[in-house]
């Protein structure tokens, strides 16, 4: 669930009051990257095996990364879930789609429906993520999946960025614009994780990480990325941080 818009708001002269203002507003995008979307659903493929089972993509936005994970997991039921009214009415062109929060009243499934679930660029833009990890660890069933993708804050360039006393990619400082950063993108990021965070974070709200690899980032400039494809060969260093854990 990456949701950009331009550095100067969803459009000219438009300044969202707040985040939510930021993610209702038709003319923010709310569409990742399909590399992503192809390496998650490979991961969560592998893990389910040939059984259909029931996969909850929580925070789908408009339902393009899922109706690209469903290229690989066409034998599993999948439902997706998200607040914005707009990324509903664009994702129930690709999947069932439906109203869920992660905070008060919660998603609206009961303990243990799920096998897996997709949380694909979403922890990043939480004000409370440990809420939000003990929503995901209710809905799914003990040994269930969780397949979280988060922007990695040491990323590669960040670290050379960081040094160079320059804020790091995927940070924010404003909803109104870009300040002190490589970019023209506004995305609302209010946390940012490295792996050993998420090494950390995870087994805290009951979870056993299986195994974090990485992926590449669909905004890197071209010149760039094949060494953005080569740093995914160590997560700690790739853009995207792609992480399987099991609910214990």
């Amino acid at each position: 669930m990456t949701r950009t818009t331009t550095g100067a708001g969803a459009g000219a002269g438009k300044r969202p009051a707040q985040l939510r203002d930021l993610y209702e507003d038709p003319d923010t995008p709310v569409a990742s990257g399909p590399d992503r979307s192809r390496r998650q659903a490979a991961i969560l493929a592998r893990a389910l095996g040939s059984v259909p089972q029931t996969v909850l993509d929580v925070g789908c936005g408009d339902g393009s990364a899922a109706a690209t994970a469903a290229e690989t997991l066409s034998q599993h039921r999948m439902i997706g879930v998200d607040w914005s009214q707009d990324a509903l009415r664009r994702a129930n062109r690709h999947l069932t789609a439906v109203r869920g929060e992660l905070t008060d009243p919660g998603l609206p499934f009961a303990d243990g429906v799920a096998d897996a679930v997709l949380f694909s660029e979403v922890i990043e833009h939480l004000v409370d993520p440990d809420s939000a990890l003990d929503e995901l660890h209710r809905v799914l069933r003990p040994g269930g999946h969780l397949l979280l993708s988060t922007p990695n804050l040491a990323a590669w360039y960040n670290r050379g960025l960081i040094l160079a006393g320059v804020q790091p990619v995927f940070s924010e400082v404003s909803l109104r614009g870009i300040h002190g950063r490589p970019g023209s993108q506004v995305v609302g990021h209010l946390r940012l994780y490295t792996a050993r965070a998420l090494r950390s974070l995870l087994p805290a709200a009951g979870f056993e990480v299986v195994r974090i690899t990485g992926a590449p980032y669909h905004d890197v400039p071209r010149p760039l990325r094949p060494l953005d494809r080569l740093a995914c060969r160590a997560p700690s260093l790739a853009s995207i941080l792609l992480v399987h854990a099991r609910r214990l």
